[in-house]
């Protein structure tokens, strides 16, 4: 089929992957190879109707291996199908990537430069690139970057208050969860022009956490800064702490960088409010445990806090959109994130709230609230279809 891309989200231990035709928004079929390494690793695959299709059954020890397994299931689903581009989501662009880039090895040898800056996310992106391209050798390979949507911060959003030399060397506010906000943004401009030349703050809620203020399309604040550590408390990752907190580890529990890493972001956020109960917000609404309470209760105070922060940064709100996991399927949490938001004019309706709806904001209310699933993955199809269409024109 000519013009297909391949789409691909290379985790530490996962590959997210999709296969697009050469128009349209909805996939042929999509998957994942899970516990990349382990015993129990595994390759689904199904369809666009949703049905399981036969995969290979072939080693997924490594990147390397996930892609050829996923290569082989993919080109028996669809013998008269090979991808022209592929499109991979990479989670750090640097501070001058605004927008997709096409891969090659000097490309791959500047991104190898960010990895210090996202130390549990980037080598895995890379790994993933470079999988792809032993495994479709000649055919384009394009960067998404999570950063990329962010580049529009104004300079009080983007740094420290570090000596000035820091910011130099690239230590600086990044902003995270881009792809999931070009998404949005894209989405209001196509069903709501006028939400989305104002002024609206996305919360994009799920394992991984934060929101973005986005005036007339732009990113002009986010919660997540340097690292995809910072802001919201996530699924395993703390959100923001008082540097402080960090020196007393070292001083004083004797942590070295590697232990407060493995704290902060795989034994923290819900999982260690809840006291070890679940990183899942589904569990901990479930559960009749004191400690998931607070660990729910602390997440919506952050929310809230956040939520006023972003709409201070632009004067004013006129939607707040829930994109993500728990956005688009707690209907608690969304409820409870807007019991206390009247002062900046939003106001939800329970009635349609339960129902998940689109629009879940009262006849009332001043501001819009909404609730639109993200598509990351369309966004980097969409990238990699962009490149084919400049070949052909070249």
């Amino acid at each position: 089929m000519s013009g297909a891309v391949l789409t691909l989200n290379a985790g530490s231990s996962s590959l997210k992957f999709a296969l697009y035709a050469g128009t349209g928004d909805l996939p042929m079929a999509e998957g994942m190879v899970d516990r990349i390494g382990a015993d129990e690793a595994r390759l689904t695959l199904k369809s666009a109707s949703g049905e399981s299709l036969p995969v290979a059954d072939l080693p997924l020890n490594d990147h390397a291996q996930s892609m050829n397994a996923v290569l082989s299931s993919l080109r028996t689903a669809f013998p008269n199908t090979e991808p022209r581009a592929i499109g991979h989501r990479v989670v750090h662009g640097g501070a001058n990537h605004a927008q997709p880039v096409m891969i090659d090895e000097a490309k791959l040898a500047e991104l190898e430069t960010y990895s210090p800056f996202a130390p549990l996310h980037q080598p895995h992106n890379l790994a993933g690139i470079r999988a792809a391209m032993k495994a479709f050798p000649g055919v384009p390979q394009i960067a998404c970057f999570d950063t990329a949507f962010h580049r529009t911060h104004p300079w009080v959003n983007d740094t420290f208050a570090l000596p000035r030399e820091y910011y130099d060397r690239g230590v600086r506010r990044y902003g995270f969860h881009g792809l999931s906000y070009e998404y949005i943004s894209g989405e209001l401009r196509n069903t709501a022009p006028l939400i989305a030349d104002g002024r609206v703050v996305v919360a994009h809620l799920g394992n991984g956490a934060s929101m973005c203020a986005i005036q007339n399309g732009r990113s002009v604040a986010s919660t997540m800064g340097f690292s995809a550590l910072d802001g919201l408390p996530m699924g395993t990752r703390s959100g923001q702490v008082d540097p402080g907190v960090l020196l007393y580890l070292m001083d004083q529990e004797n942590m070295d960088s590697t232990a407060i890493s493995d704290m902060l972001y795989r034994r923290s956020g819900l999982l260690g409010l809840s006291g070890g109960v679940s990183n899942d917000m589904r569990t901990l609404e479930a559960s009749d445990s004191k400690e998931a309470h607070q660990a729910i209760e602390y997440f919506v105070f952050r929310v809230q806090r956040e939520l006023g922060a972003m709409a201070a940064a632009m004067g004013g709100i006129d939607a707040l959109v829930f994109c993500g996991g728990i956005g688009e399927n707690s209907r608690l949490i969304r409820a409870r994130v807007c019991e206390r938001t009247e002062w900046i004019g939003l106001e939800i309706d329970h009635a349609r709230n339960a129902e998940n709806a689109r629009i879940i904001s009262s006849d009332v209310s001043r501001a819009r609230i909404m609730v639109i699933p993200t598509d990351e993955g369309l966004v980097i199809a969409r990238a990699a279809r962009a490149h084919l269409a400049q070949e052909r024109a070249a």
